[in-house]
């Protein structure tokens, strides 16, 4: 196995970390349009940084970069990954709350970027709203937000993994 991965171009491995992303936005859209599992606040949030992740994964197996750049990119995805993570530990967080210490329900997402000033739409977003409470679909015992999670740092990791591979 070991030398399967020396032997494989990091082009590749890019183009699979952003691969991954890709399904995941895909399979939100078909959660979203097909099973009416509306996305809350926090959902979104997730899913533009997954969108983040795909571009830069992308990027990355276009440019097809040396040493440094591999490193520059390891940060980058790394950080992203990081930030999502963030995101989805809120969000959880949030679902595991009690009943009453729940956040009450604010205006929707279109009405906030269209009023307010994007600071405050993005403070809003991190608090989480009564929406974002709500269990929806669940796969093995997780629900989208754990899955993110997981998907958030598997992706920090697989960043990481490509800048410190060694080459034969």
């Amino acid at each position: 196995m070991c030398g399967r991965w020396q032997r494989v171009s990091n082009r590749w491995l890019y183009l699979a970390g952003a691969l991954f992303p890709a399904a995941l936005v895909g399979a939100a859209l078909f959660l979203q349009y097909v099973k009416h599992e509306d996305p809350c606040p926090l959902c979104m949030v997730q899913r533009v940084m997954f969108i983040i992740l795909l571009a830069v994964f992308a990027v990355a197996a276009l440019h097809g970069p040396k040493r440094a750049g591999e490193r520059v990119y390891a940060a980058l995805i790394g950080l992203l990954a990081l930030t999502g993570a963030g995101v989805a530990a809120r969000h959880i967080w949030i679902q595991h709350l009690p009943a009453d210490q729940v956040p009450a329900c604010g205006p929707g997402l279109d009405y906030m970027l269209e009023t307010m000033p994007m600071s405050t739409v993005l403070k809003e977003l991190m608090h989480g709203s009564g929406e974002c409470a709500e269990k929806g679909w669940t796969f093995l015992a997780l629900g989208l937000p754990e899955w993110s999670l997981l998907s958030f740092l598997a992706l920090g990791v697989w960043g990481v993994l490509i800048a410190l591979r060694k080459y034969t």
